[in-house]
């Protein structure tokens, strides 16, 4: 078998990878949305529970990587490959513990009545939220530069809802301070998800760099 040979099938399963880890990231996702919908304590033990798979995801592409790096030795935009690769997995990692992190307000609810305030619009959130994840890995398998840019453009969109539904928040202090803890909770979700979707975003930064050599603010 030639070098080249060998890396691209490297690189291959690097992708094979990706594709697993950015599908399992937006299930937990939408798993932990929907077990904070319906307070569902079994499903959130089972989210944290689960979040050493997708660990486990990201250490065989850092493996995988590392060994191409020694033993192929690539250059220009080869390596630039393997670094995204590197990259990528990274936020589609950090964008699962904060999932988790989501689960884990689930757990500090128990027994509390959700109240109806933003429920909607955390669905909404989440919906685009996840499409982010799925975009970005598919900007990067195909190396598609205009749908990496679109993550800028979905972005604000995920920011300016985050806005709308911290102000509904506080105002909800006001009309129910007894509520405050659980006011709180629920602001700490949303900003998980708008967290999850600036990692997005990072994404499509590095397909550009991959692309075009060059690493764009798609996030400032």
């Amino acid at each position: 078998m030639t070098r080249r040979k060998e890396f691209d099938q490297g690189l291959a399963e690097l992708q094979t990878l990706l594709v697993t880890m950015g599908e399992q990231t937006e299930t937990v996702l939408d798993d932990a949305i929907q077990a904070l919908e319906q307070q569902d304590i079994s499903s959130a033990n089972q989210i944290i529970k689960n979040d050493l798979d997708i660990n486990e995801l990201e250490e065989k592409i850092m493996k995988i990587g590392t060994k191409l790096i020694a033993t192929q030795q690539p250059v220009a935009k080869d390596l630039r490959k393997i670094l995204v690769a590197f990259k990528i997995s990274s936020d589609l990692e950090r964008m699962a513990d904060l999932a988790v992190d989501i689960a884990e307000v689930v757990l500090q609810m128990e027994g509390q009545q959700l109240i109806q305030v933003s429920r909607a619009d955390i669905r909404r959130l989440g919906e685009i939220t996840k499409k982010m994840i799925r975009d970005s890995i598919q900007a990067y398998l195909h190396e598609n530069v205009d749908l990496a840019y679109k993550m800028a453009r979905d972005d604000d969109q995920v920011d300016h809802l985050y806005s709308q539904m911290i102000r509904e928040l506080i105002s909800y202090i006001v009309e129910k301070p007894h509520e405050i803890n659980q006011i709180l909770m629920l602001a700490f979700v949303c900003r998980y998800i708008e967290r999850i979707a600036d990692h997005a975003t990072n994404i499509g930064e590095n397909v550009v760099f991959l692309v075009n050599g060059h690493r764009p603010e798609l996030n400032p």
